[in-house]
């Protein structure tokens, strides 16, 4: 396959892992595993889609999926509209104005192996009436790993262009789409001779994926680099975040491109087969993937899929499968559509790209809460389009699952195209003699014991002076969820503590100066072989960083504290129940265990924080230097008198932040949540509101303008 467009058709301080509260019943009912799977999956559909950060592999979330979809076939009782596989997948951004589809954008259903793949052709061929002699023709696509998007043209003019979002409602994107070279301003008067009037007085709207070249997506993490910002994790999260951006003039140093394959349904175009309508988008003047094929057999499509598979590097843009279709627009509506998805369309979905390498070491770690984990270090190898040579092998359970040794000629891939994984070892090219794995009897860093408690997998050093621990509990210190310190990188936290700049998280107020830090090694040196240093202009930022940091508040202090067992959201509750360090440091374990989702175990890693004499004296040291241990609370002695509302807000509110408001809500009692439901007592609406007051409105929730809001903040009455 060549490469071009339109071708000719064919923790603490000294603890552990921040960790949710473990479930305490077991899921064994099909009712209650069919709720935790959807609890799962549209958090992760939310990851993926809404924040571009995806937080499970597809492989993962294609296999909860089909095991949602079997559980409502054997219980077809648990089917009902609330189920993620009555939903196409999908969010609606509120930083956007919101757009309706002129028709739904469903989803698509997969097919995870040929086997699949070849009863999806056989139900379909049996369904349509296929004979010898007149098989049923399909066209096959390659499955573009990239953004779903509705183009629409009025009077043959570009009038609006607009995410998938849910599917029935996406977001106006139309300034950051007008940036993107390869979309047509006007439709070409070639493609304008099939539809209908000539296309006037007429829309149409047509869908395809924003995607990111490789090129572009490496040329945009080299700047990344070399900005010391963090890169982009694959193209399709690239150019999702490009296309979402709120400023159109950094969309458009971002080089996406388009793809065009499908229209909404009821655009007046006179033809009637999948095949001619990609060549109709190429004679309009859109950019179509040039490698589509009329198939008209399972062995046509099966060679297609093969041909594709083998030929995804050559590419350069990812690829992450291949989409059957139905040629026909007749038998097309014949077949109709599911819930979800169309009956006449799958995608089969590659597996992850597999290659073979050499383990050279398996290096144990040491992370910030002491956990020992062993990583696997092997020859370089390229693999789903970028170049790795480690990976986690996450403990010593799973490599003696594996049964990997050093020595042993390994399969890697990338799960989800994205995270580097050692899949196992060829047996047959084993090395005589490569010895099995066993974790070390002391610290790699420190070289104190290491222990493995009863019931965890873990191993871990419990020294309070191992110098690996202190690295990683800096890093998380200053990282975004924590204090929130701009510029401090991980190799430049690691450098100061080499130096003795840094030795606990009090030192970065009462120890570090910024002469010190405008000298730090960066890690990287000139071609000379020249150290590089912070500087002083960026050591001047990272310091007003540090001493912003000081009034991040209580919440934020507890989860940069890194006490074992406690997250942000645990952090939370905490400074909210107790308001302040000194109130929690005097808390009894059963008064902290009586905090509305903290369970005994949680408590006992707090009181056991506080017990240790070097952990109080670094929070004293906070205090000194002035780091607020104090959560604020807007008006703290007012009556609680929204106790018991539910409050949603949405839109853009002119006189308060949302944080504002939601701060403000709660200081009165109220809860506030996210999501709208019939047990919402009061939606707050601003300009904009997208599909939260909809669902509002659909559900009968009464719905509230700023002006109401003012007058409940003022008086604490509805």
């Amino acid at each position: 396959m060549p490469n071009e467009k339109n071708a000719p058709v064919q923790a603490s301080l000294f603890g552990d892992e921040p960790i949710h509260e473990p479930v305490r019943d077991a899921v064994t009912s099909p009712r209650a595993r069919h709720a935790e799977l959807n609890r799962i999956l549209n958090h992760a559909a939310y990851a993926y889609y809404a924040l571009d950060n995806p937080e499970m592999t597809d492989a993962e979330f294609d296999r909860l999926l089909q095991e949602l979809l079997a559980l409502e076939k054997a219980h077809p009782e648990l089917a009902g509209p609330e189920s993620y596989a009555q939903r196409v997948g999908g969010y609606v951004s509120e930083q956007f104005e919101p757009v309706a589809h002129a028709a739904r954008m469903y989803s698509m259903d997969d097919a995870m192996d040929l086997a699949e793949l070849d009863e999806w052709l056989a139900r379909t061929d049996e369904t349509l009436g296929a004979t010898p002699e007149h098989p049923v023709a399909y066209t096959c696509e390659l499955k573009i790993d990239g953004l779903g998007v509705a183009l629409t043209y009025t009077d043959a003019q570009f009038v609006r262009a607009a995410t998938r979002g849910d599917g029935t409602t996406g977001e106006n994107v139309t300034a950051n789409v007008l940036t993107i070279g390869d979309i047509p301003r006007a439709l070409a008067q070639a493609g304008l001779a099939r539809l209908a009037d000539g296309g006037l007085g007429r829309s149409v709207e047509v869908r395809g994926e924003v995607y990111m070249p490789r090129h572009s997506f490496a040329r945009l993490n080299e700047d990344a680099d070399a900005a010391g910002t963090a890169p982009f994790a694959n193209p399709r999260n690239a150019a999702a975040g490009s296309l979402r951006q709120k400023d159109p003039k950094v969309t458009a140093h971002r080089d996406l491109e388009t793809f065009i394959y499908a229209v909404a349904d009821e655009a007046p175009i006179d033809v009637h087969t999948q095949h001619d309508f990609l060549q109709w988008l190429i004679d309009c003047g859109f950019s179509v993937n040039p490698h589509f094929r009329r198939c008209t057999s399972a062995a046509e499509v099966h060679a297609y899929c093969e041909n594709a598979l083998a030929h995804r590097d050559d590419l350069d843009y990812d690829i992450d499968g291949v989409v059957v279709k139905v040629d026909s627009f007749a038998s097309q509506d014949a077949l109709g559509f599911t819930a979800r998805a169309p009956r006449w369309a799958i995608a089969f979905k590659f597996p992850p790209e597999e290659k073979r390498t050499v383990l050279r070491e398996i290096r144990v770690q040491v992370g910030r809460t002491g956990v020992l984990t062993p990583v696997a270090e092997f020859d370089p190898v390229t693999v789903a389009g970028s170049t790795i040579a480690r990976a986690t092998l996450h403990n010593v359970d799973e490599i003696a699952r594996k049964n990997v040794r050093v020595g042993d000629t390994i399969v890697v891939h990338k799960a989800g195209d994205v995270i580097p994984e050692v899949v196992g070892p060829v047996l047959e090219l084993r090395p005589e003699g490569a010895p099995e794995f066993h974790m070390p009897a002391t610290c790699p860093s420190c070289g104190s014991p290491v222990v493995r408690e009863e019931g965890e997998v873990a191993y871990r050093c419990v020294s309070i002076d191992c110098p690996a621990q202190a690295v990683e509990r800096l890093i998380h210190w200053g990282s975004r969820t924590a204090m929130d310190i701009d510029g401090l990188g991980d190799e430049i936290v690691a450098r100061m503590v080499e130096q003795g700049l840094l030795a606990d998280v009090a030192d970065f107020y009462d120890k570090l100066t910024e002469k010190d830090l405008a000298e730090v090694w960066t890690g990287r040196q000139t071609v000379d072989g020249e150290d590089i240093v912070v500087g002083p202009v960026i050591a001047a930022k990272i310091m007003a960083q540090v001493v912003e940091s000081k009034g991040r508040g209580l919440a934020r202090v507890l989860f940069g504290l890194g006490i074992r067992h406690v997250g942000a959201t645990v952090a939370r509750q905490l400074a909210e129940h107790f308001g302040s360090m000194e109130a929690l440091a005097a808390a009894t374990e059963e008064d902290i265990a009586q905090v509305d989702g903290i369970g005994p175990k949680i408590a006992a890693s707090v009181r056991g924080f506080f017990s240790v004499e070097k952990n109080v004296a670094v929070v004293e040291r906070l205090r000194v230097a002035g780091v607020v241990l104090e959560e604020e609370r807007l008006e703290p002695e007012r009556p609680q008198t929204l106790t018991g509302l539910t409050f949603v807000l949405t839109g853009t509110l002119e006189r308060h932040t949302r944080d504002e408001a939601k701060a403000a809500l709660q200081a009165l009692g109220a809860k506030v949540t996210g999501s709208v439901s019939k047990k919402t007592s009061f939606v707050v609406a601003g300009e904009a509101a997208g599909s939260k007051l909809a669902k509002a409105e659909s559900l009968g929730v009464p719905v509230l303008d700023e002006a109401a809001l003012d007058h409940i903040l003022e008086t604490g009455e509805l």
